[in-house]
């Protein structure tokens, strides 16, 4: 006889009483946060990641995610309901796993969803009746019910009915003193309607507003919809950011200007790209799925072009001012002050200042950068800083460059991150 998964036996009962294990898989930006928010909500948590050298930072209670303080790492070494482990097995003891795990590009910016596979084929290997299991990971529409959803199909459990399936969207915020895990509003879209309300249930436990919409696809295309906003806006500011420089018109008094209205006007600010994991990825997800259906996304797409092109447009910047001074970029020595995408932080996933970097010594000049939180580089996805240490700010220190250019920081005039800054 089918047992349904709410059940099989008391899973809402469970949530409720806060006896429900949660089982996170990956804690990078999104997992550990939410690792901390449901152990402080009280309920026993599993934490599981493929990197040992996280795990063991845990136990000597050190955050490798420096932005987030080493309270919470050290909270979560100490607390008898948290426990990490490499041991992926130990995911069929969680009556709860929520998947987040990254969604970068491939080379030709299509999605590479080869993170969420591997989890969901994770869960699929241990997986029991009476699970709930929640995609975190920002994708485009019907990745949760056709792709996650076929994979946990493979362990024999009907989904919907044995297992339950759901999308909630991550909406961390890295280095952001006014908003927590807990404190941002939490969106969740089931496969079914039992799914959606186990998910709900749960997020309410530990989440101060939960708002559920009716399908995990809602969800999914709401999140993407977030950030497409916020590429192409910023897209329009710094084109404008183009124009007038060529008109000798200083952009930030236009922006704070326009921003006086009270009514029907959001401030952007321009930048020398676009940082983070989120903006500079989820619009490729939304153009490569509305291709699939049959339709272009001009607008998204040259709003990309636009985004991609400002580190470009910097660099020549840089080099006419170097011109003006009779030096030559190929001989000069650049220091690029901030390699985080947005300030207070060190986290550099698709930060515009190694687009710089990469750029200024492929026209030959000798390039460092400067920046307290990312004492030092390291190997990535698709580059290799490992060699670059950060340079102290000092007036000597300065004076053995030619040109220092500001890639990450909050423009004084507006109190707002720039758009490379902002999630």
């Amino acid at each position: 006889m089918l047992v349904h998964a709410l059940e099989a036996p008391g899973l809402i009962h469970r949530i409720q009483a806060r006896t429900a294990v949660v089982g996170i898989l990956g804690l990078g930006y999104v997992g550990l946060p939410l690792a901390s928010a449901f152990e402080s909500a009280g309920f026993p948590v599993l934490g599981f990641d493929t990197d040992p050298d996280k795990l063991a930072s845990i136990d000597r209670g050190e955050n490798y995610l420096k932005h987030l303080g080493q309270t919470m790492t050290r909270r979560l070494r100490d607390s008898e309901r948290f426990e990490a482990t490499v041991d992926f097995r130990r995911l069929a003891e969680a009556d709860a796993v929520l998947l987040c795990v990254p969604t970068p590009l491939g080379e030709h910016h299509e999605p590479d969803l080869s993170f969420v596979e591997n989890s969901a084929r994770s869960v699929a290997q241990v997986a029991r009746a009476g699970q709930l299991v929640i995609l975190e990971s920002t994708t485009y529409p019907g990745t949760t019910r056709d792709l996650v959803g076929g994979i946990l199909a493979e362990s024999g459990l009907e989904v919907g009915k044995e297992i339950l399936l759901a999308y909630s969207p991550e909406r961390e915020n890295p280095g952001s003193k006014d908003f927590t895990t807990s404190s941002i509003p939490k969106l969740v879209g089931g496969t079914c309607d039992a799914s959606g309300a186990a998910a709900y249930e749960l997020y309410s436990a530990a989440i101060d507003s939960v708002h559920l919409v009716s399908s995990a696809e809602i969800a999914e295309a709401a999140k993407v919809h977030e950030n497409v906003f916020r590429a192409v806006n910023i897209a329009l500011v710094n084109e404008l950011k183009v124009i007038l420089d060529a008109m000798d018109i200083d952009v930030w008094e236009v922006i704070d200007a326009a921003a006086t209205k009270p009514f029907g006007f959001m401030k952007f600010v321009p930048g020398p790209g676009l940082g983070g994991h989120c903006i500079p990825i989820d619009p490729y997800y939304l153009t490569w799925v509305a291709r699939r259906a049959g339709h272009t996304t001009r607008f998204i797409e040259l709003a990309g072009e636009i985004n991609r092109t400002m580190p470009e447009y910097v660099i020549q910047r840089t080099m006419l001012a170097l011109n003006e001074v009779g030096k030559a970029l190929s001989k000069a020595r650049i220091l690029v002050l901030g390699l985080a995408y947005k300030p207070d932080i060190d986290d550099t996933r698709e930060s515009p200042a190694i687009a710089l970097m990469e750029g200024f010594k492929q026209l030959g000049a000798e390039v460092e950068y400067s920046d307290p939180h990312v004492p030092q580089g390291k190997a990535m996805r698709e580059h290799d800083l490992s060699d670059h240490q950060s340079v102290d700010l000092t007036p000597e220190s300065l004076a053995g460059f030619d040109a220092v250019v500001v890639a990450t920081t909050t423009p004084p005039s507006t109190g707002m991150p720039s758009p490379s800054a902002r999630r």
